[in-house]
């Protein structure tokens, strides 16, 4: 069994496919439009070039995600993506620019389980925790 994270957008889906991969050092695997979908012929005009599914791979785990249309969108919440660095310094870099220009709710810094920790609602609207696990393992951390 595997799960993944499916993540709604309020149309800039493609944008945020393409930070996530030049932040997270992900490859992106597929990136459909509704215009190149069956569904393409019960779309509005202004809604084809939107993403109907994105897929991108980081470091073996797929994250994947689409545009909702916006009748049907609501804000992303009572979740987080939470995203393990392997250093301390990566997990700096990485929540800096997840969240610039987004919302942090808790900032970067030492916890009793993680050696930094830190969580954000980036400007796609997608709330992140971002950590860097203490190597001892009376932390209680799950690797």
């Amino acid at each position: 069994m595997s799960f993944n994270a499916y993540l709604s957008f309020n149309g800039n889906c493609a944008e945020a496919f393409a930070f996530y991969a030049k932040t997270l050092n992900g490859k992106i695997n597929a990136m459909m439009t509704h215009r190149e979908t069956p569904a393409a012929e019960q779309t509005p005009p202004e809604w084809q070039d939107k993403i109907i599914h994105a897929c991108m791979t980081l470091n073996g785990t797929d994250l994947m995600g689409g545009d909702v249309p916006p009748q049907m969108y609501q804000p992303m919440t009572g979740f987080s993506v939470n995203i393990v660095m392997p250093t301390a310094a990566e997990a700096e870099r990485v929540f800096a620019a997840l969240s610039q220009d987004g919302t942090v709710h808790m900032p970067m810094e030492e916890t009793f389980w993680a050696e930094r920790f830190g969580m954000a609602t980036d400007r796609f609207g997608v709330p992140w925790m971002v950590n860097c696990f203490k190597t001892d393992p009376s932390a209680g951390n799950c690797q």
